[in-house]
């Protein structure tokens, strides 16, 4: 639970990391990688805590 937290609050200082690129004063192209990758980890941490893992 506590690396979905970690995970979130990056990904929050990201988006905003993300907005200061579109403003153009952070590179977009280094920014919008790092975004999609804080994202996909937060949407795979939320999505796999609780599967079946077999018998």
């Amino acid at each position: 639970m506590t690396w979905i937290i970690i995970v979130g609050v990056i990904t929050v200082i990201l988006f905003f990391l993300n907005i200061l690129a579109l403003m153009e004063i952070v590179p977009i192209f280094i920014t919008s990688p790092l975004l999609f990758i804080s994202l996909f980890i937060t949407l795979y941490l939320i999505n796999h805590r609780k599967t079946f893992k077999g018998f």
